[in-house]
């Protein structure tokens, strides 16, 4: 795929560039409470603005339902833009209406503008074709040239993301070209050892990457509310915690295919438990019990690894020189339930190794419970994106970049 190095040199200047970028972003209200993917995509739209481009950047934001939510508003969005570019952001109220047409026309070379969240209306997620190209020329009507660069959603077979650049010039941004490098790490030539953790909450959304990881990792650690279901897999209580007793057959599947191909397949020795999910408002006290992973209580729930667990992952990343994370390892956002998830990013730190958090929870982990980004190999913006590049799927975002 050609980069935005290569439509650098052809020369911008006065070009209506137009940026898929990925702002969804997680608001409270309207402030944002982590602009993780916001500053992700700077690199490109200031690469382009410096070099005297009209630069039109567009995302989506949450769920809406194909019509205009002032709930999910991207003007946040386009406010903290402008802070991190130190200059003004011009927002279009509409996505391909009179507001985004007369923005866009306003806009001299090297200005930004971002217009309002592209799944407001109904041809962005459409599965009938025509109606998502009907949308994808309103769209190409603002540009003269498209740049891919929302790596969280090139897993998505929307209008901006899969039709738009087969109807203009085609180039991946910065952060696309930076993710697909780190993902071919992960993928090709792997060094070793190599180590994935993953966690979250259900097993089922991350089967098939465990699949292809049993043929590739040397190392596989599972933590999270996921791991409950290769618990009672092993015919272990799990009381009240987070289980998908419909997975249990191929949990056991996989374990048993783990064992006989050589890949160390690591569970929790204990976890801390509770009687009660905790308040994630208040953030109370939960005054949390660590048990062993095969004792614990019919009436009690699993909410993080152990103390035992932590220090047995710490020892399994140590040596490490790929790691992968994916999914954090208990309920973070409660401090008496972020130590697990906390001891896994310390052990990526002090790993010797090239490590990569994978986007999603772990990410927003990550920089909620106040690690340096910096330190890590690289943070992924796309947790789905990821997970299913990491999976062998062709990712329409991807290929639509493709000559």
């Amino acid at each position: 795929m050609k980069t935005i190095d290569e439509l650098l040199s052809e020369g911008v200047a006065g070009k209506r560039v137009f940026v898929r970028a990925d702002l969804n972003v997680p608001l409270d209200g309207t402030t944002i409470t982590d602009d993780g993917r916001i500053r992700a995509v700077l690199p490109t739209v200031k690469a382009l603005a410096d070099a005297g481009a009209r630069v039109v950047v567009a995302s989506h934001l949450g769920r809406p339902k194909g019509a205009p939510d002032p709930a999910f508003s991207l003007a946040p969005a386009a406010a903290r833009l402008g802070e991190l570019l130190g200059a003004d952001v011009a927002f279009a109220t509409d996505t391909v209406g009179e507001s985004a047409t007369s923005t866009v026309a306003g806009l001299a070379g090297g200005q930004v503008a971002v217009i309002e969240n592209l799944r407001f209306n109904a041809g962005e997620t459409s599965k009938d074709d025509a109606e998502r190209a009907a949308f994808a020329d309103q769209l190409a009507a603002l540009a003269d040239v498209y740049v891919g660069d929302g790596f969280g959603a090139v897993h998505r077979g929307h209008a901006s993301v899969l039709d738009l650049p087969k109807k203009l010039p085609h180039y991946a941004g910065h952060l696309i070209a930076t993710e697909v490098g780190v993902l071919k790490k992960l993928t090709e030539d792997v060094k070793r050892p190599y180590v994935v953790a993953l966690g979250g909450a259900k097993v089922s959304d991350k089967l098939a990457v465990i699949d292809q990881l049993l043929g590739k990792a040397d190392r596989l650690l599972i933590g999270g509310g996921m791991a409950y279901t290769f618990l009672k897999a092993k015919g272990y209580e799990v009381g009240k915690s987070l289980l998908q007793e419909d997975q249990i057959p191929v949990v056991t599947e996989y374990m048993e295919r783990a064992e006989k191909q050589g890949v160390e397949l690591v569970l929790p020795v204990d976890a801390l438990v509770a009687a009660d999910f905790p308040d994630l408002k208040t953030k109370a006290p939960a005054n949390p019990t660590a048990v062993a992973a095969d004792a614990i209580p019919a009436d009690q729930e699993g909410l993080d690894i152990g103390p035992e667990t932590r220090k047995l992952y710490a020892s399994k990343l140590a040596d490490a020189a790929t790691v992968f994370w994916n999914g954090p390892m208990g309920v973070f956002e409660h401090p008496d339930y972020a130590e697990g998830t906390k001891a896994v990013a310390q052990a990526l730190l002090d790993s010797p190794g090239f490590t990569v958090v994978g986007g999603g929870d772990s990410a927003a982990a990550v920089r909620t419970l106040g690690f340096d980004e910096t330190a890590f190999g690289h943070i992924s913006t796309g947790g789905g994106a990821s997970l299913e590049y990491l999976e062998g799927k062709t990712l329409p975002g991807l290929a639509a970049l493709e000559d």
